[in-house]
């Protein structure tokens, strides 16, 4: 066998980056738990003696979390100083409570480690794994991972590139936000449309729950509530906005969901959908962002799909194409790409 040192050597540093990363996920969780990114950016530039008094962690453990930081470049050093801070960009994407919550994503890798066996098996037989089945952590980081884009695009540009939609909003629509999960999407329509009544569902008891809670302390359950149910059966009729969040894609049967969204709109409704950014063509997703969504995609979304009939599996890169069958075949007539995110796509149906 003739090896090509060149590519060999290519190939080797794509694996010492990935093994780092994935210790780096691990230490990232850490210190997102332990508060030692808010911590750095509160008193540095600093020492690691410094950070360590400031945060309460041990000096020693605090060295080493911050050298490994500073070697994937999300912490700064300073090699005259020896000390380390965060730029305004590292605290942004890292520390800032209305920032990205870059270490919740972090979080979702290191849910599914957790079940490791359970995934192997399932994976081999072919079988489903349940969104309800993994660790509570992925819960927790998948909502804190996607509610910054919601922040930053669902008032401003989403609602906006939609037909009609924002005025009906205004005036007061009633809205159905299916697979709402902790419900952060369902919370920000209640905070930005007063007028609108607000339902958020979901099959999954502890995340509506958890979202019913929030929408106690955000004083909103006077226009906005949560239950639980599947998105084939969620119930009430003549909805004038229904909204699928980074969801569809999960479903076992994204067809049936759709035609009872359909059957559930008002007449002159609109299903607006929000699906992770892809391409059509597999070679258009071989990047960065296609990687990521492709590997949670084989263990949470993928798996969650085969575990009912029919087994339908879109994975989290189905792009905007085969998405649009889904509805198309659902019977929605009309289906076009309203506005896109590096992200997502976000797509306008009706029937």
């Amino acid at each position: 066998m003739a090896i090509d040192e060149a590519k060999l050597n290519d190939l080797l540093g794509k694996f010492v980056t990935d093994v780092g990363a994935g210790f780096h996920a691990v230490q990232a969780v850490i210190g997102d738990r332990l508060g030692l990114y808010r911590g750095l950016a509160d008193c540095g530039p600093a020492t690691s003696d410094q950070v360590a008094a400031h945060t309460g962690v041990p000096e020693r453990y605090m060295r080493e979390w911050l050298r490994c930081q500073a070697a994937g470049g999300y912490v700064t050093y300073d090699a005259a100083t020896d000390t380390y801070s965060l730029t305004e960009e590292q605290a942004f994407a890292l520390a800032s409570p209305d920032g990205m919550s870059l270490p919740a994503a972090f979080g979702i890798p290191v849910a599914v480690a957790k079940n490791v066996d359970r995934l192997t098996d399932t994976i081999a037989s072919g079988n489903g794994f349940g969104w309800h089945e993994h660790d509570a952590l992925l819960f927790d980081g998948t909502e804190r991972f996607f509610r910054p884009g919601y922040v930053a695009n669902l008032v401003s540009s989403w609602i906006p590139s939609l037909d009609g939609v924002e005025a009906k909003l205004q005036a007061g629509a009633t809205v159905a936000d299916v697979g709402c999960g902790h419900g952060a999407s369902t919370l920000l329509l209640g905070e930005s449309y007063p007028n609108s009544r607000i339902r958020g569902f979901d099959y999954h008891d502890a995340s509506i729950e958890t979202a019913r809670k929030r929408a106690a302390d955000a004083g909103l359950v006077d226009r906005v509530s949560f239950d639980v149910a599947a998105a084939a059966d969620f119930p009430g009729e003549g909805y004038d906005v229904i909204a699928i969040f980074d969801a569809l894609h999960d479903m076992p049967d994204p067809v049936g969901a759709a035609r009872h969204i359909r059957e559930a709109l008002a007449p002159d409704g609109t299903f607006l959908l929000v699906e992770p950014n892809a391409g059509d063509a597999v070679a258009d997703n071989l990047n960065p962002v296609g990687r990521l969504f492709y590997g949670a995609s084989t263990m949470i979304c993928v798996a969650h799909s085969l575990t009912e009939d029919p087994k339908t599996a879109l994975g989290a890169q189905a792009g905007q194409a085969r998405l649009t069958e889904v509805l198309n075949e659902a019977g929605f007539t009309r289906v076009r790409r309203a506005t896109e995110t590096p992200f997502n796509i976000v797509l306008e149906a009706r029937p």
